[in-house]
């Protein structure tokens, strides 16, 4: 038994607080979580937390901001109830997978997006001036190219009515921006014609004409914020596992331990998986290379990867991008690791593609954070994905009862161990070891 120490559980995942608190051997501190009727958070702790060590345990699932609010609220209760240390433990840290660059509606990432040869505009940045020839000493443009932009500004003025001062003139613009002006109202063919800008002094347009040149979308990344409320609440200590990007942990300024799932994924290819040596890891994406190498290696077995190329044309959804395979599988069992699948678009592609173009004979897909979202559990129902196996990190109680192929794995003795070993100062890198 744990000795002064209170865990609170959130709404979030009640079960998981239930099974963590039986291995502790204390039971669960009393706390009362309600909404008021306009929708706001109400928590009340009936235990006394004064001088103890409190952990918060809430998982970044199900309504997710009300979850957040739910745990900002409790850890400042604490705080002012005087307790000694307030700990969050958020088995899925929520917001750790935002898109570091924004993508258009064609796939092609804005930041990266070049410019045309006809946006020209009085802002552009000229470029270097090509060697002039000899004689070529006079400060003025050579006699072709005067004759050339002499005949570029006649047809503007043929084309349509000359711009205000300042603002890039029509012709300049992109193919994909043009408009065709007939009278007052403009006439365009792109899903923007109906966003219209109108001023104060009733005049108006369309709303690309008015837009500010090499304006690129800013999509606001709320890790630093999250980090900031955490810290601003009274969190002391975070304790996760495995983070979608584990530099995350370098936006807080108070200890963050990130746990691994990866030993239970290993101990359950070990056990679970026949003849799982001649087996293949496979990762579904680039980005999620290293961890499963660090399983392969670790167990000895072959490492495959899956390339998703996102092209900039005739993709109208970036989740459509073409995945090919970097390996060898036929005729043998692949295992799909990755961190977590939200709608299972992407291990549902990738067993697909395994087994209609690698010639693998099985697929398993073993994932840490099963969220699951939208249609997520039909789609694997419906994919050549032979067992789904996660972890309990999010409530898997309706999933495993919609989904025959889902395997769930407890954490509850990962987390509770940690929270023991913090409590008495003791390390935790042991739950770190992958063997």
């Amino acid at each position: 038994m744990v000795r002064n120490i209170v865990v609170l559980g959130g709404s979030s995942h009640p079960e998981l607080v239930e099974q963590m608190c039986i291995k502790l051997g204390i039971p669960p501190g009393r706390i009362t979580l309600s909404k008021f009727s306009v929708g706001e958070t109400r928590v009340e702790i009936q235990d006394s937390v004064r001088g103890k060590d409190v952990y918060v345990i809430q998982s970044g699932c199900g309504k997710v901001n009300d979850n957040f609010i739910e745990l900002l609220i409790t850890i400042s209760a604490c705080k002012t109830a005087s307790a000694k240390r307030v700990t969050a433990v958020m088995p899925l840290f929520p917001y750790s997978r935002q898109p570091d660059i924004p993508y258009n509606k064609v796939g092609a990432p804005l930041a990266k997006a070049g410019i045309q040869k006809d946006s020209y505009t009085f802002e552009s940045r000229p470029g270097t001036p090509a060697p002039q020839p000899d004689g070529a000493g006079s400060s003025g443009p050579p006699a072709g190219q005067l004759e050339h932009k002499l005949s570029r500004l006649s047809l503007d003025k043929e084309r349509g009515p000359v711009t205000a001062p300042g603002s890039p003139s029509l012709t300049s613009r992109p193919s994909f921006l043009r408009r065709q002006h007939t009278g007052s109202e403009i006439v365009g063919s792109t899903k923007r014609d109906s966003q219209k800008v109108v001023y104060a002094n009733g005049t108006g347009g369309d709303w690309d004409q008015h837009r500010q040149p090499g304006y690129k979308q800013w999509v606001a990344q709320a890790g630093t914020l999250i980090a900031d409320l955490l810290t601003c609440a009274g969190a002391d200590h975070i304790i996760t596992m495995d983070l979608h990007d584990p530099q995350y942990q370098g936006f807080f300024d108070i200890p963050v331990d990130n746990l691994y799932g990866r030993p239970l994924l290993q101990r359950y290819i070990q056990t679970k998986i026949p003849d799982y040596q001649s087996a293949v890891i496979v990762s579904p994406d680039a980005g999620g290379a290293k961890r499963a190498t660090a399983i392969a290696d670790a167990l000895g077995m072959d490492f495959a990867l899956i390339h998703k190329e996102r092209r900039p044309t005739k993709i109208t959804d970036r989740q459509n991008a073409t995945m090919m395979l970097v390996g060898d599988i036929s005729g043998r069992v692949a295992i799909l690791v990755d961190d977590l699948a939200d709608t299972s678009n992407t291990i549902t592609r990738a067993a697909k593609l395994l087994k209609e173009r690698g010639g693998a004979t099985k697929v398993y897909a073993l994932l840490t954070h099963g969220i699951f979202s939208g249609d997520a559990i039909a789609r694997i129902n419906a994919s050549a994905i032979d067992q789904v196996v996660v972890t309990n990190s999010v409530p898997q109680n309706e999933n495993a009862r919609a989904c025959p192929k889902l395997k769930v794995l407890d954490v509850s003795s990962v987390f509770s161990e940690a929270i023991r070993r913090v409590h008495h100062g003791e390390s935790i890198s042991v739950l770190f070891k992958y063997d």
